[in-house]
């Protein structure tokens, strides 16, 4: 049986805690060699598409199957769950499957998807993405990481083909179902005394990068009236992102990078990256349009400038409600709950019946070290996985 134990030493970061696995990197090109071996050792027949989404095939590949899977990507210092939990729990249900000698009567796969989190180019479900065609394939190609490294000449270095990144029809059009295990992240299974449950739907999310501009200077010689500083308005849009976050909205600033960057250095400029969600794209733009309009009040006060550039988008997902019910049933009635977290199961919803199972977080705890699942929920969750793609493949 395949555990996250195996891949436990993989990407484990010494600064941060937890475990930083990006997209192309070294690391994530580890983790993709180890998936395949382990495919490959239970007779799948794994091969990878032109966006770097990994498929691993149980019988001949067709149009219509059922897929399952996750990433294996983190954010930097995310937990060991995010991801690669729905990635085990997919290759630990084949093996149920296969001990009670069941033989899937329709096309199947395990993919694992490129890039999910964005934590290196910035933009999340980057493979998905360019799968279904909801990110240009020449914007995404331009995305670079904090080195200038380049999406193209990250696929290139891993051996993909820039100039066949982009919409994937015969991809999408052998999907014809698919679900996500994950990790819950969040309370919620917890609240409802629940290992396992299913997803109704996700909050409409985004990322917007803010670049406040204003002038470099001596951080002694400088009087405070001299001052251009583009930190004092950057701080100031962190504040309002908290203050525009309210009924159940979220507002959040996770990265900041003043250059040049010295203690004793006036930065010239300031990018801040805000990650906002709400129930429904209305109020999401509102709470966007709020700190955006906080951001340009402060940097003029300032005597900066500010920019307003939206990074990524996704609007409300409603999963599909007879597979939802369905799954539910199968499972014995587990509850279904939001959820404020986006996954590729999301980006793909809009082009297929698409649901999700989650498993119990303890902690409540996600995109950090302290997120868990115990084992017994995770072996409930691939009891529960197994289940359900036994009824899908029938």
């Amino acid at each position: 049986m395949t555990s996250l134990a195996d891949i436990a030493g993989v990407g484990a970061d010494p600064r941060r805690g937890g475990y930083s696995r990006h997209g192309f990197d070294r690391v994530e090109l580890e983790l993709r060699t180890w998936f395949t071996e382990e495919a490959t050792r239970r007779g799948l027949d794994v091969e990878c598409d032109r966006n770097g989404n990994l498929w691993a095939w149980w019988g001949p590949p067709g149009d219509g199957a059922v897929v399952t899977g996750s990433h294996l990507d983190s954010v930097p210092g995310g937990g060991a769950f995010d991801g690669p939990l729905g990635v085990v729990s997919a290759l630990e249900a084949v093996d149920v499957l296969r001990a009670k000698g069941f033989v899937p009567s329709k096309p199947f796969a395990v993919v694992v998807f490129a890039e999910e989190e964005g934590g290196r180019f910035g933009v999340a479900c980057l493979g998905s993405r360019l799968l279904t065609g909801a990110i240009a394939p020449e914007a995404a190609l331009r995305l670079s990481d904090s080195d200038g490294v380049t999406v193209a000449e990250a696929m290139a270095a891993a051996g993909l083909d820039p100039a066949l990144v982009g919409p994937d029809a015969v991809a999408l059009r052998r999907i014809g179902v698919f679900v996500e295990l994950h990790v819950e992240q969040g309370r919620g299974l917890v609240d409802l005394g629940a290992a396992v449950g299913v997803a109704s739907s996700i909050l409409a999310h985004g990322r917007w990068r803010f670049s406040v501009r204003g002038e470099g200077n001596h951080a002694g010689a400088t009087l405070m009236v001299d001052r251009r500083d583009p930190m004092i308005a950057a701080a100031r849009v962190v504040l309002a992102a908290r203050q525009a976050a309210t009924s159940g909205a979220r507002a959040t600033v996770g990265k900041l990078v003043p250059n040049p960057g010295g203690t004793n250095v006036i930065p010239s400029s300031v990018d801040l990256w805000l990650d906002a969600r709400a129930e429904d794209d209305a109020r999401t733009r509102a709470v966007v349009e709020e700190i955006s309009a906080a951001a340009s009040a402060a940097a003029a006060e300032e005597g900066c400038s500010v920019t307003v550039t939206e990074e990524s988008y996704g609007d409300t997902v409603v999963f599909d409600a007879a597979l939802r019910d369905s799954l539910s049933g199968v499972l014995g009635g587990v509850p279904a709950l939001p959820t404020g977290a986006g996954h590729d199961a999301g980006i793909l919803a809009g082009h297929v019946p698409t649901a999700m199972l989650f498993v119990r977080n303890p902690t409540g705890v996600s995109h950090a070290p302290q997120e868990h699942a115990e084992p017994d929920d995770c072996a409930a969750g691939v009891v529960a996985l197994a289940a359900v793609l036994e009824e899908l493949v029938r």
